[in-house]
């Protein structure tokens, strides 16, 4: 990063993506979309699964629900259902059965591939310096990896031939460990497949002695690479460091031991991004593993510093990084069954107020007790009877003919209200005998 300016002016000039940024304006709110919908599942014991939506509106401001948790909850009507709670006399959410149908397939995909799962939290470990992170870290990214949300139990605990917990050197730490005998740098970093792929391409623009060190660079549309740049991508590309796996050795102070310690960072947030789901992850996430990995490096700036392998938005009030390589379009280029299960849950959100076959009542979404339809009917007669105003009473005769035929008990409430309007602000005129 330039010296002359600050991180936060060296992110707003990057260069944006289209794409990515597309795929950021619905993920942004699927991401608070999944937020509420782990409050939810939270409360088993209820029939169904619930929470109040006062509740929600009390953390609106940290779920980042600009306009509150009712007016969100409304835009979503194929995730969340409003309804009225009886016993608790207040409104509460619940999931649509389609919504709990996407959060079973997810479960399902999760279990089924806990395997993998496994194998990621062992190649996490074994990037570690000490071969262990805190558990509080991986707490930050396990639905990134894939996790089951009781992977304590399901995964670490099941495992005693593979990890150790042990207590940390804070209070109420606990730090994830893998055991001494297991053996170190026999794994393979992700991007060694794409090495050897490009090595066995007869049109590969890449030098055959450089590619050894190599990543797959591409850079945003409308990026302007000028010689300089790309002489030093060049030169880069062919710099030798140490792989996430080895043996990283005594750290060189020089300026070419800090650039080959700069490119096994870049390997490193490289090889954790391949590990995770959706090959994307909040910088702050991956933050609290830096030090653990030995990265003495910025990671934010590690990301804007190679626009080619990493693409960084910051929409939705976050820092989100995306592995440029393994996205074509918007879409993971190869695909598992945990992310197609979300983008399921992505396409409801996408989806938004659109598609429903009729219209969500009045009286939920602003979550107000209907009336009677008798005692709707009566109010509405007698607020006819106080009305001067023939516009006024043209106007309501007509919407009640609506509302007798279209039976909403909402829109009786909004009817009702109306009525009440029309005669507080004529309180001084003529009685209708």
């Amino acid at each position: 990063m330039p010296r002359a300016i600050s991180t936060a002016q060296y992110v707003a000039s990057r260069a944006r993506d289209p794409t990515f940024e597309k795929l950021m304006d619905h993920y942004k709110n699927l991401v608070k979309v999944v937020a509420i919908q782990d409050l939810i599942l939270a409360n088993p014991s209820r029939n169904p699964p619930s929470v109040s939506v006062d509740f929600l509106s009390r953390l609106s401001l940290k779920l980042h629900l600009n306009r509150g948790a009712p007016s969100f909850l409304r835009r979503y009507p194929h995730i969340f259902e409003i309804f009225y709670n009886q016993s608790k006399s207040m409104p509460f959410c619940k999931l649509t059965d389609k919504a709990i149908e996407i959060t079973q397939i997810e479960a399902a995909a999760v279990h089924d591939s806990l395997p993998l799962v496994v194998d990621r939290l062992v190649r996490i470990l074994s990037m570690s310096i000490s071969r262990s992170v805190p558990l509080r870290a991986i707490f930050k990214v396990w639905r990134e990896l894939g996790l089951p949300d009781d992977f304590e139990e399901s995964v670490i605990a099941r495992n005693p031939d593979l990890f150790v917990l042990c207590d940390g050197n804070e209070p109420n730490t606990h730090v994830l460990k893998l055991v001494p005998r297991y053996p170190s740098g026999h794994f393979t970093a992700a991007v060694e497949n794409w090495r050897v792929m490009e090595c066995c391409k007869e049109d590969s623009k890449l030098d055959k002695t450089g590619i050894r060190y190599s990543f797959k660079q591409g850079f945003p549309p409308g990026m302007k690479l000028k010689k300089t740049f790309k002489a030093n991508v060049k030169e880069w590309q062919k710099l030798p460091y140490v792989g996430p796996y080895e043996e990283m050795g005594e750290k060189k102070k020089s300026k070419g031991g800090m650039k080959r310690l700069e490119k096994r960072a870049v390997g490193i947030v490289h090889e954790f991004m391949s590990l995770t789901v959706e090959k994307m992850v909040e910088v702050e996430k991956i933050s609290h593993f830096r030090k653990w990995f030995g990265i003495d490096f910025n990671i934010r700036d590690l990301f804007l510093d190679h626009p080619g392998i990493f693409y960084l938005s910051t929409k939705g009030k976050r820092h989100t990084v995306f592995l440029r390589e393994a996205y074509e379009r918007g879409q993971l280029i190869n695909p598992n069954p945990v992310y197609e299960s979300r983008m399921k849950l992505l396409d409801l959100v996408k989806l938004g107020r659109h598609g429903l076959l009729t219209k969500t009542p009045r009286a939920t979404r602003m979550h107000i007790i209907p009336f009677e339809v008798d005692e709707q009917r009566e109010s509405i007669l007698c607020g006819l009877k106080w009305i001067s105003s023939q516009a006024a009473l043209d106007f309501c005769i007509a919407a009640a003919i609506v509302l007798l035929i279209m039976e909403t008990s909402g829109e009786w409430v909004a009817i009702i209200v109306i009525l009440r309007t029309f005669t507080g602000k004529n309180s001084g005129c003529r009685l209708a005998n």
